[in-house]
Formats: structure tokens, C-alpha cells, sequence
């Protein structure tokens, strides 16, 4: 059964992002493509950066907290010696130092301490809130904002190329995959990694590759989404949420009794997970808590 706003279909869409939007920008599209207000996206991406935003239509919405959280992938490069105000490209230079010096192997070495579980500063040019306005806002009028530490982990940091450029080579650009935490920041890891090689670096390039388990190659860009308009979501209802969580299937009773919020008994399933009809509906999100599977959100059909 496929899960329908009137005629049209609702759950997941794994967008790529072009660079020059803000996810935002890609949200107010689907809008118009979706022809829905009830559109949102699972994670943002710089304006700068492209690749994988998961976007919810309709109920799918409702997924996205847990699509939010999930651990992501990118490819990037760094470029040491020179930093700039907002950590990545699309900002101006604030220091040039020659990196010339800087050997292959101490670059590796560098970037390995970042692996594992890390306190890391947020780029000061965020969208993270300082007093409930964002600290991008904050910074561009003039104010000095410091952030603090945030405790992330790096899965995997692997270095793929080294490339020098420039008089004596002071310029090197350093292609990385990067696998980490919900909240990491890879233009933080960029300024870091400049700053222990004391040369200065920024990112100037960011494709994200997969959030959770949605990889860039399911992704569609905005103009193939144009063409599927506006039937424009390819993981309706249940099959997002197969791809989210472990599945449980309910019996007639248990998903009568979810369609109102009460309790299932336990099935020892680690949470949350996914409650789904015979008939194949989505009903619910639930996690087993105080003895009983207690549901988070409500998904059951009107």
C-alpha cells in the first residue's frame, strides 16, 4: 500500500544538491515541484557543497529527525596555505603562509589524529544559534563569535591525493573522504588541519556522499525531479522506513491500537524501530521503553 496526500504519493526523495543553493533554496523547490507547503530536509548542506539531501514530502516529514541524525559521508579537499573568515572558499583570505615545507607524510600524520572520537569548534560562520540568532548572522555584523567544543566522532578520514601548486609548490590541495557524526564540520577539519601545520587551510571543495543509508547513487538532481513532477518522491512511506529502522509487522488488533497512540508488547527489537501493517502501511515509529513498545510518532493512514 503506498501512502498518498489525495493522489499524491509521500516519504523520501535523496536529492543532489547543486552548489550555489541553499538547502533552503532546495526545500522552497520541491515545494513548488512536490506542490506541497510540507516539505523538509534532513540535514544542511553549504551553499558551496552538492551531493546527497534527503528531503521529506508530506508524513515523510515526520522521518526526517531521524534521517537528521544519522552518520554521513563526503569527499572534499582541503587546500593548505591560506585561511579564510569562513573556513571554506566563499570567504576572503584572512592569512597566506607558504606550505611548501610542509612534507606528505606529516600531512597524513596530521590528519589522522582527527580520527576517532574528537572535541571539535564549530566554524564560527554556522548556522548554529548564539542567543537565538545564528552565528553566520552574528558574524557578518561585525560581531566576534566564539562557539564551543562539540564532541564528534570520525569513523573514517582517508587521504586520496596530494597535489602542490604555486611558486616552490607553497600551495597544496589535499583530496579526503571523510565518514563522521551527525554535526561534524568538514570545513572545521580543514581550518584544523591548517592550523596544526601551522600554514593555515580551508575546504574548497564538498560533495556529501551518503547520509545513513542513502548514497549518492539513488540521489536525482532538481532537474529530474522536474520531469517526475509532481509525483517527485521515490521512497514512499514504507519503503523509507524500511530503509530507516528494523521492521516489525503488526496484527490487525496491534495496529488498531497504535492508530491511537496506546502500547504494543515488547518484541526485544533495539530501537527505534518501524511498525508496519500486514497490508503493508506504515503505522508507526516506536522504541521499547518501561516494559512495553511505546510509539514516538503516530504514521498510521486516516
Amino acid at each position: 500500500m503506498i501512502a498518498r496526500m489525495g493522489w499524491r504519493v509521500e516519504g523520501l526523495v535523496v536529492v543532489d544538491k547543486p552548489g550555489g543553493m541553499t538547502s533552503h533554496d532546495v526545500v522552497a523547490r520541491m515545494r513548488r515541484l512536490a506542490k506541497t507547503r510540507r516539505v523538509g530536509h534532513g540535514g544542511t548542506l553549504d551553499p558551496m557543497a552538492t551531493g546527497v539531501l534527503v528531503i521529506g514530502v508530506g508524513r515523510g516529514t515526520k522521518l526526517l529527525t531521524y534521517v537528521t541524525g544519522a552518520t554521513k559521508s563526503y569527499d572534499g579537499t582541503i587546500r593548505l596555505g591560506q585561511a579564510t573568515v569562513t573556513d571554506d572558499r566563499e570567504g576572503d583570505v584572512t592569512a597566506t603562509v607558504p606550505a611548501g615545507h610542509v612534507t606528505d607524510e606529516e600531512i597524513r600524520a596530521a590528519l589522522a589524529t582527527f580520527e576517532g572520537e574528537i572535541d571539535q569548534v564549530p566554524s564560527s560562520v554556522s548556522a548554529i544559534k548564539v542567543n537565538g540568532e545564528r552565528a553566520y548572522k552574528k558574524v557578518r555584523d561585525g560581531e566576534e563569535v566564539t562557539l564551543a567544543a562539540r564532541r564528534i566522532t570520525i569513523s573514517r578520514l582517508a587521504v586520496h591525493e596530494i597535489r602542490r601548486s604555486g611558486e616552490d609548490g607553497d600551495v597544496i590541495d589535499v583530496d579526503v573522504s571523510v565518514s563522521c557524526s551527525s554535526g561534524t564540520y568538514i570545513r572545521a577539519i580543514a581550518r584544523d588541519l591548517g592550523t596544526r601545520l601551522g600554514v593555515g587551510g580551508h575546504l574548497t571543495a564538498l560533495r556529501r556522499t551518503e547520509v545513513g543509508g542513502f548514497p549518492l547513487a539513488e540521489a536525482l538532481t532538481l532537474e529530474q525531479l522536474e520531469e517526475r513532477s509532481p509525483d517527485v518522491v521515490s521512497l514512499p512511506m514504507p519503503e523509507a522506513a524500511r530503509r530507516c529502522f528494523p521492521v516489525r509487522e503488526a496484527t490487525a488488533e496491534e495496529a488498531r491500537t497504535l492508530s491511537h497512540g496506546g502500547p504494543l508488547e515488547r518484541a526485544g527489537i533495539d530501537g527505534p524501530y518501524a511498525v508496519i501493517s500486514a497490508e503493508g502501511a506504515l503505522l508507526a515509529i516506536v522504541s521499547e521503553r518501561d516494559g512495553k513498545a511505546r510509539p514516538e510518532i503516530v504514521l498510521a493512514p486516516a
